[in-house]
């Protein structure tokens, strides 16, 4: 089934212990939509500026994605620039530049409104919830938020986790939005706001799954070497959703599935700057490390 993404596109400039980067793609919607186009067909709503070029449009042009929603402003596409240094766990945001993505209105295409799956990725809290009302026939709705909208819009935020059934976040975040400090705890007083599924993303130490009576977690994946964190969050979420997308199976047991394959797809992402690993990366080298995963986590009881 197909699944929907409303976010950013954007151009990164960035610098970790491993180097630097400037101008390379990135945005919510970019990592997102190119992370779950290995699992089912996907649907961009971003805005663009005039130096947005044919190179960027290949990227999604060449996989099952499509930009029909993609709409191009006159000015200049949304630009961030960061740092990470030690652990690289947080990223020091050095300049902002908002151009076209000031004034962004989601435009839903007549083509998207039958979207059965949906991911609102981080952007103002009320057209989160513009979005979700024009996509009513969606079997389940996801959506993505961080501490500047949980601290400078709670009552909107509110109103949107009221009409969605995931939410994907952070752990500091999960702590922010309910008060509560305890995990478990804090993902109950979340639940109780809306979204029946909390996911809570918890960096280099994997995510958590709370739903009903069900609690799983799954490590992140140990890799020698973390070149670039920027995309990570999104791209598990693709992974995520894109598995859910793909199977049409909300059981818990696949539930348990979609998070390992969000962990994955991060593995995979912040191997290198940007989209560069993603953009390389074949299906059976995600199969590969799904199988490591079991291999790393299963123990006999």
């Amino acid at each position: 089934m197909s699944l929907l993404v409303v976010g950013s596109v954007a151009f990164d400039s960035l610098k970790t212990p491993y180097g630097m980067e400037d101008n390379i793609l990135g945005g919510s919607a970019t990592y997102f939509s190119v992370t779950a186009s290995f699992f089912a067909p996907v649907k961009v709503v971003a805005v663009v500026g005039e130096d947005f070029g044919e190179e960027q449009i290949r990227i999604f042009s060449q996989r099952q994605i499509d930009i029909q929603g993609l709409e191009r402003a006159p000015g200049k596409t949304f630009r961030w620039c960061g740092e990470y240094d030690g652990d690289m766990n947080q990223a020091r945001t050095l300049e902002t530049q908002l151009n076209v993505f000031e004034t962004f209105s989601p435009k839903i295409p007549d083509a998207y409104l039958d979207s059965r799956y949906v991911f609102l990725g981080n952007i103002d809290p009320p057209l989160q919830l513009s979005v979700r009302r024009q996509v009513p026939k969606a079997r389940l709705v996801a959506c993505d938020t961080m501490n500047y909208w949980i601290q400078g819009k709670p009552r909107e935020l509110r109103q949107t986790l009221a009409e969605v059934d995931l939410l994907v976040i952070n752990e500091g975040e999960a702590r922010m939005l309910s008060g509560v400090e305890n995990l478990k705890r804090a993902a109950r007083e979340i639940r109780k706001l809306g979204p029946r599924i909390v996911v809570v993303k918890r960096g280099e130490y994997g995510a958590c799954l709370f739903m009903d009576d069900c609690i799983f977690f799954a490590p992140g994946y140990p890799l020698e070497q973390v070149h670039d964190p920027t995309g990570a969050g999104d791209t598990f979420a693709g992974g995520f959703m894109g598995h859910l997308a793909r199977t049409g199976d909300h059981s818990e047991a696949n539930l348990r599935r979609a998070l390992v394959y969000g962990s994955v797809m991060a593995s995979f992402a912040v191997e290198e700057f940007g989209l560069r690993r993603l953009l390389r990366l074949t299906p059976a080298e995600i199969e590969d490390r799904m199988a490591e995963f079991k291999s790393m986590t299963h123990f006999d009881v």
